[in-house]
């Protein structure tokens, strides 16, 4: 849900961006090598693991002068077909995966990475960075974002704008619910995740350390959206680490309406915590992932760092339409932020490294609520009904009702 500057000049971009970006860095783009991996330890045991989405995420990794991350590429069974390896420094410290776009792909070649046995990610930071679409009332094209909540604001009902009635503002509403703000109450638990707010605030600690990429056409295109009453303030801006919180849906949407629509949703879900910054494809699924292998005490939900940077608006400046800011609009933005991916990330993982023994071994201790809207990791969500209710709603605790047929013991 990244909303590329255009479908087809996206495509584009996506196949030639790395190479403008090496040459930039004066680095060659390198393809993984078929290395055979020998005197393998036991367990692979990472501090950071990356998680990229797809090639260009990926790629600005790759011919670094800080690291080798192709030194090892292991291939791992349910991986993406299209991304079949792990890549891995000499010594496994740093590891990438990435996992192909949308939530579905990001589900499977996560739990596939975590639930794998040659894996030892109990103390693993887990760095999701990708591009992503921005909400132009609380940041700009070019930023680098940090998030607490990932919320999955497209798990609803939808009635085309055109059959609703006429003073409503939305199609989408909740799912067990009549009107768009109320909270759902058909719950899958996929609906909201909370990772360390402590954790989030020392990473975007790190990032502000990084000098953020920009280009002439990015900063043409944010001036579009200056307004008398301020609302697009932020989108005004120059490049800059913003803590704000991300969503997820397979959908690439352009318009105020639907960014409005889920800033609503966002609030709802949070119980007005969270503040929809930016859009995405993937990251509640990665999430649902990690919170059943920590369930499982294979990985640790605490030790998970969720950043984007901002590819493109997701809705249009006044004066121009949804399609065209979809479509045909020139933002500038693709190669910055893929470009910003490294330059924050690489404090970062420069950051867990070089304090390791005094600070990131031990973990960072949260001081919220971490996990899913279930509980599953224990203690009380800081949304939702809670976790009975919850579970309830989502039929792990079936209500007193009459089972009929379909539930008759044979």
């Amino acid at each position: 849900m990244q909303l590329l500057q255009s479908v087809t000049a996206g495509l584009l971009l996506a196949g030639s961006c790395l190479s403008s970006l090496a040459v930039a860095r004066s680095v060659p783009v390198q393809q993984p090598r078929d290395v055979v991996v020998s005197h393998t330890p036991a367990k692979i045991t990472p501090k950071v693991f990356i998680v990229s989405m797809f090639a260009p995420e990926a790629e600005i990794w790759w011919g670094i002068p800080e690291f080798d991350l192709l030194a090892h590429n292991i291939t791992i069974p349910g991986a993406s077909p299209a991304f079949p390896d792990v890549h891995c420094t000499a010594d496994y410290t740093i590891c990438q995966l990435i996992t192909g776009e949308s939530e579905i792909n990001a589900a499977i070649t996560v739990a596939s990475v975590v639930f794998n046995p040659m894996f030892d990610l109990t103390k693993t930071y887990f760095l999701v960075a990708g591009i992503a679409g921005v909400n132009p009332e609380r940041a700009s094209i070019c930023d680098v974002t940090f998030a607490r909540f990932a919320i999955q604001v497209a798990l609803q009902y939808e009635i085309d704008m055109r059959e609703m009635p006429a003073n409503a503002t939305t199609g989408y509403f909740p799912q067990g619910g009549y009107y768009a703000d109320q909270y759902p109450t058909s719950i899958y638990g996929t609906e909201v995740f909370e990772v360390n707010d402590e954790l989030r605030k020392i990473a975007a600690g790190f990032a502000r350390n990084a000098t953020l990429a920009d280009s002439d056409d990015a900063k043409a295109y944010r001036a579009k959206y200056a307004t008398e009453d301020g609302l697009y303030k932020a989108g005004t801006q120059g490049p800059s680490v913003r803590l704000c919180d991300v969503t997820t849906s397979d959908v690439y949407f352009s318009g105020r309406l639907l960014g409005e629509a889920f800033d609503n949703t966002t609030k709802i879900w949070t119980n007005g915590t969270g503040e929809y910054c930016t859009t995405a494809q993937e990251d509640n699924a990665t999430l649902e992932a990690l919170v059943r292998a920590s369930k499982h005490n294979l990985t640790d939900f605490s030790r998970i760092i969720v950043m984007r940077t901002a590819s493109d608006f997701d809705r249009p400046y006044p004066g121009e339409t949804a399609r065209y800011n979809l479509l045909y609009s020139t933002q500038g933005a693709f190669e910055p932020a893929v470009e910003n991916l490294y330059n924050a990330g690489i404090k970062i993982v420069e950051g867990i490294l070089a304090n390791w023994n005094s600070t990131f071994a031990a973990g960072i201790k949260p001081r919220n609520y971490l996990g899913d809207i279930f509980g599953t990791l224990g203690a009380t969500p800081d949304y939702g009904p809670g976790r009975a209710q919850a579970l309830e709603e989502a039929g792990a605790i079936l209500k007193k009702r009459s089972m009929g047929k379909r539930f008759v013991r044979l």
